[in-house]
């Protein structure tokens, strides 16, 4: 069990609220979807700090501007979005401003796409679910589906997705078909874009970025812990990082409604 009581002493002093943005469309029969709210909750429970969090429909985002408010950004799941450039537009701006960035399953398949495309130059990197079509299907169907399924996830040492458990393995909870398809994933892995845990046949389930302060994207859903009542220690190690963003500055804009 990874230990979470007793570690929030980095909270001492704070005050003012982490304002998040969830990055997706929101679907109230999506369990991920149902799960954030709470875990995010849970998060301010442990912390001690009030948190914020706006859902960001996709199809609203067309200029980074109004990204600017948040001291952390979540790309949901539940893919295709209704705007994939505007998913792309956030996880871009994410990367290139430091912005604390998580993302679960869709956000996970996006940010390996937004990387082909802006990073190695990729433009005809693409999503086989919305675009079956493509000839460079970073994105596609995984060999055997992982669909309300739990498995165990094998963290890199040193990463920080282990970092935030506490341990090397853990059970995580799935509900995707689509994955880094393997014949990409050394080009795509070569660079800052690492993977960072791995399932037990050698699937990329996690990956972050060594060129910025906190980028992770996971294909599983660590959010839905937080339906058994159960703080996800990614998602606190998210908080943390927005924490740490908030310290050096203020977002502009004000709150959404």
């Amino acid at each position: 069990m990874v230990r979470l009581c007793g570690s929030s002493s980095w909270a001492s002093g704070m005050s003012g609220a982490i304002r998040l943005g969830l990055v997706g469309d929101y679907d109230d029969t999506v369990p991920a979807h149902r799960a954030i709210p709470i875990a995010l909750k849970l998060s301010s429970e442990w912390s001690g700090l009030t948190i914020d969090w706006d859902w960001v429909p996709t199809g609203d985002i067309v200029h980074p501007t109004s990204l600017e408010r948040y001291h952390g950004l979540w790309c949901v799941p539940a893919s295709p979005y209704r705007s994939m450039n505007g998913a792309l537009l956030a996880i871009q701006f994410a990367r290139e401003t430091g912005l604390p960035f998580l993302g679960t399953c869709g956000g996970f398949q996006h940010a390996l796409i937004e990387h082909a495309r802006n990073v190695l130059g990729w433009a005809d990197a693409e999503h086989a679910e919305s675009a079956p079509q493509s000839q460079r299907h970073v994105v596609a169907p995984l060999a055997c589906a992982r669909v309300n399924t739990a498995e165990v996830v094998y963290c890199q040492p040193r990463s920080l997705v282990a970092r935030a458990y506490e341990c090397g393995a853990v059970t995580e909870e799935f509900c995707c078909r689509y994955g880094l398809n393997p014949r990409f994933e050394v080009e795509i892995l070569q660079g800052p874009l690492r993977a960072s845990a791995r399932s037990g046949d050698g699937q990329v389930l996690a990956v972050e970025r060594s060129d910025h302060g906190f980028f992770i994207a996971t294909l599983f859903q660590p959010e839905r812990a937080a339906l058994a009542g159960r703080l996800p220690p990614i998602v606190a190690a998210f908080v943390r990082a927005a924490t740490v963003q908030r310290g050096r500055r203020r977002p502009t804009g004000r709150p959404r409604t």
